[in-house]
């Protein structure tokens, strides 16, 4: 109950009903909490009650030793008397202040238009200075390093010079490295930043080294080498909502492939993927008589955003190598082997791929030593027209310097004799001829290739349903190694004896 009252009423409006002395009830037994755990259950806790006029005046001293009795004194014993402690009574309404008295508490009001006045620290005492006189952060001081700290702080300072040791070492070796094939590698920066940039760009290269396999022996391999683009150039792609994309054969690429075979290895080198230039590749050469290679995309570089076709990586000597292109850009590397020549977008009647075989036939034919100077003359020309013209001056030059050698002579039954005889040739003898001029070697040459490529032709339309179900049965044929090859590697292409099931189903024949 008296509990209970107290949760009730505030603590300012708590009025307990003790007696003027401060003290409980004389009568009133102390609780189990309140009593102390050594005193027995048979001792009373009785007090005898104070007079009024005592009471009144009553200042209670603790531990007061001075006033203490004298030890002779005798010793009362405490009066057992029987006293009914008056019950507790809440307090009257009268008694319980409408608002609590909150004068005596800090004053919590705030108000929003003063400005917080908070009280600057004293930095006048010396307390809350450090020796310097700044002011206490409240960092540790470094002294104060745990050893997990210093530990790592230990193994950051040992990796970063780690790396600076090996960057260094990785610097000279880059400065020093000799690159093959580089004759002239210049200074130590320039050989610095040709290992570097040779390091950045190893995503950039093609997959393989060499993009060609080594050159036949001889007389099987060609002279010369001659790399050929797809689109723009030996065939057309176009789309419509009508047919979708459709591939148009340029006019005369089956003559031009077929013609320079004699004289070139012909590749065939695209900046497209495998995936959508290898079925037209099939179709512009079904036999793969013209076409022996063949290098797409992967086979590129991509170089500051462009791509680029590096001849450096075909394994084949670039004195004889010649790029026809459409795209400046592929022959950023070695624009000195490129020859460009516009694009074909699918006209009829184009006749532009046919008019460079002259120029390149007369490179197979003479077989220089080197096709770069012979590019270089015609840089900026219109090459089919140009040559034209210098093949012309020069079989013009031909005919006037036979001219005059075997202008005069006469074929007959008095040529070659004296005046006298050719004077009466013509009374017994036939009648007087002038000599054939021969062909030139470019000529002579020329026929016997267009001879050579005839006969090839005709070679092609005899045998061609042979060759091609000799082809369709190799293709079978290499199906089936590929299949055996894969069951082979798998768990159970073997039984359990360890043999194939091929061997496991002839064992009962025996």
């Amino acid at each position: 109950m008296f509990r209970t009252a107290l949760r009730r009423y505030p603590a300012s409006t708590r009025v307990l009903a003790f007696p003027k002395s401060g003290l409980p009830p004389s009568g009133a037994q102390p609780t189990p909490a309140e009593r102390p755990s050594d005193v027995p259950d048979s001792i009373s806790f009785e007090h005898k009650p104070v007079p009024a006029e005592v009471a009144d005046k009553f200042e209670p001293i603790v531990n007061d030793m001075s006033k203490a009795a004298p030890e002779d004194a005798p010793v009362e014993e405490p009066k057992a008397t029987t006293t009914t402690p008056a019950p507790l009574e809440p307090p009257a309404a009268d008694a319980i202040p409408d608002k609590p008295d909150l004068s005596s508490l800090p004053s919590l009001d705030i108000d929003p238009g003063m400005p917080a006045s908070i009280a600057e620290p004293n930095t006048s005492s010396g307390g809350d200075q450090n020796a310097g006189g700044k002011e206490r952060t409240g960092a540790r001081a470094k002294h104060s390093m745990s050893s997990i700290d210093r530990r790592w702080r230990t193994m950051r300072r040992l990796a970063l010079a780690g790396s600076l040791v090996g960057g260094g070492i990785g610097a000279w070796y880059l400065a020093n490295k000799d690159e093959p094939g580089m004759n002239d590698a210049g200074s130590a920066w320039e050989r610095f930043k040709n290992n570097a940039s040779e390091l950045t760009d190893y995503f950039n290269k093609p997959a393989f080294d060499k993009l060609l396999p080594d050159p036949l022996p001889a007389p099987h391999q060609r002279p010369y080498t001659l790399l050929v683009d797809l689109d723009g150039m030996l065939v057309a792609s176009s789309w419509d909502r009508t047919h979708g994309w459709r591939t148009a054969k340029r006019p005369g690429v089956d003559y031009f492939l077929a013609y320079l075979s004699q004289f070139y290895e012909i590749v065939l080198f695209t900046s497209q993927p495998l995936y959508t230039a290898m079925p037209v590749a099939e179709k512009l050469d079904p036999f793969q008589a013209y076409l022996p290679y063949k290098l797409y995309r992967e086979s590129t570089r991509y170089i500051k955003g462009k791509i680029v076709k590096d001849l450096s990586y075909l394994n084949r000597d670039l004195s004889k190598v010649i790029l026809l292109d459409t795209n400046p850009e592929h022959a950023a590397l070695q624009p000195e082997n490129c020859i460009i020549m516009p694009k074909w977008e699918g006209q009829a009647g184009d006749h532009g791929l046919v008019d460079y075989i002259p120029f390149l036939e007369s490179i197979g034919i003479f077989q220089p030593p080197d096709v770069r100077p012979i590019i270089k003359a015609y840089e900026g020309k219109n090459i089919p027209i140009e040559y034209a013209q210098r093949e012309a001056e020069r079989k013009q030059a031909a005919i006037e310097e036979w001219e005059r050698e075997h202008g005069g002579a006469l074929v007959g039954a008095g040529a070659g004799s004296s005046w006298l005889s050719k004077a009466f040739s013509g009374l017994g003898g036939k009648a007087a001829q002038k000599p054939t001029q021969p062909m030139t070697y470019l000529e002579q040459k020329r026929a016997q290739a267009q001879k050579l490529y005839q006969e090839e032709q005709e070679y092609w339309r005899q045998n061609a349903d042979e060759i091609k179900r000799l082809m369709e049965e190799d293709r079978q044929k290499q199906m089936a190694e590929m299949k055996g090859s894969l069951m082979g590697m798998m768990p159970f292409g073997q039984s359990a004896s360890g043999a194939s099931p091929a061997e496991g189903q002839a064992q009962p024949g025996k």
